[in-house]
């Protein structure tokens, strides 16, 4: 049995109404209060933010990617440098992913969103090269080489890279593919996991944990041979992955039919969803922890999260802010992004093309995020989430 002797997770309050829950997470680098949400930091960078910024915001947590990672500057460097954390200049709670959904989603732009089910066509990854029960073989988009990736590489990069938490190595599958290929795959992903697990216990000191990945596409009989695979092995957490459906009704769907299976005293993981609206959404389910690359992307373009607004978001390009000399959100103490620059002024630097204004934004839309979750642990404690998911998103 393996064990993870500098890392815990206690469930501190549960909601009577909902699978909500207030946790703690403790790793080697500090401990977190759940739910929370880690930003991704995909090439060990938050992108416009130095690490000082997204500490100014209250971060708790970030991740970086595994795939875009092994290909630059690879991880012998990053081992070499004394790991990501030192690396980056991050002090503070990481994990990484596999680079399974990467490798799977990037060799054609629209993989990613087939993955998800936001795209109902079928799309062909350019840079894939093959699938085997051994691991995968894909072109490098940095030089072209061709690269095997298996799950015993895929744990040991990510043990060479550090970070606390990382995730074990599955294959997404698209929304188009048809139940009995899911099915197959998941199969492979559950022995990829054993996998895994084996290459992990051959180097395990006691500074890193492992998350199995609920795969199943968005058939529920999957999504429970899968999740029951995961809490009969000795992962220290659960994640929830793969293609996760074409509707939000149809990712509650998937969500409802994987965590009832899975082991309850484990940090339960969302990968790659976090908007606001599906925070409120999947706590009540019993995830502890999200991440989406949305609240930097979003912010590149325009793109402000706002309390109270409908959709969640404002364009500062907008003309309307032209002349809006109010701050972005005050509520957001402490953080200059959000209470120092007027929006007029946010406004014209996305005008002039200044990449301060991506800046204000990312930093802004993270620390927005961040106050979000906290308000989300204090209403679960209080009992009161309905009440301040309609303070968030009204009707």
């Amino acid at each position: 049995m393996i064990k993870y002797p500098n890392f815990k997770f206690d469930i501190t309050h549960t909601d009577p109404k909902s699978g909500a829950r207030l946790g703690r997470l403790q790793t080697p680098h500090g401990t977190i209060e759940t739910p929370n949400y880690i930003f991704c930091g995909t090439k060990a960078a938050i992108k416009g933010l130095s690490p000082d910024q997204v500490r100014e915001a209250k971060t708790d947590i970030i991740l970086a990617n595994t795939y875009h990672l092994m290909l630059q500057p690879g991880a012998d460097l990053i081992e070499r440098m004394g790991g990501l954390h030192k690396f980056m200049g991050w002090d503070g709670p990481m994990l990484t992913d596999s680079g399974g959904f990467q490798v799977f989603s990037l060799g054609e732009g629209t993989m990613a969103n087939e993955i998800k089910g936001k795209n109902l066509g079928k799309y062909e990854n350019k840079s894939l090269m093959g699938i085997t029960e051994e691991g995968c073989v894909f072109k490098s988009y940095v030089d072209g080489s061709k690269i095997k990736l298996t799950p015993e590489s895929a744990t040991s990069i990510q043990q060479q890279l550090g970070a606390d938490l990382f995730m074990q190595f599955d294959e997404c599958t698209p929304y188009h593919v048809d139940k009995d290929y899911t099915a197959r795959s998941m199969e492979m992903s559950m022995r990829w996991g054993d996998r895994c697990l084996a290459e992990f216990e051959r180097r395990h000191n006691g500074t890193q944990a492992m998350y199995g990945i609920i795969q199943g596409g968005v058939h529920a009989d999957l999504r429970k041979i899968s999740a029951e695979y995961t809490a009969s092995r000795d992962f220290f957490g659960t994640a929830v992955g793969g293609c996760l459906g074409g509707t939000d009704e149809e990712m509650e769907t998937v969500v409802a039919a994987s965590l009832p299976y899975a082991d309850p005293s484990r940090p339960v993981h969302f990968l790659g969803i976090g908007q606001l609206k599906d925070v409120f959404r999947f706590v009540r389910f019993g995830v502890d922890t999200f991440d989406c690359v949305i609240p930097t992307r979003l912010a590149r373009h325009g793109t402000a999260f706002m309390q109270g607004v409908k959709g969640e978001t404002i364009n500062i390009k907008n003309a309307r802010f032209r002349h809006d000399d109010t701050p972005l959100d005050d509520r957001n103490t402490g953080v200059p992004a959000s209470c120092n620059y007027s929006k007029a002024y946010i406004h014209h630097l996305f005008k002039a093309g200044e990449i301060l204004g991506m800046q204000i934004l990312a930093q802004h839309n993270i620390a927005t995020i961040n106050r979000l979750m906290r308000e989300v642990r204090a209403a679960i404690k209080s009992g009161t989430l309905d009440e301040l998911q309609r303070e968030w998103l009204p009707e």
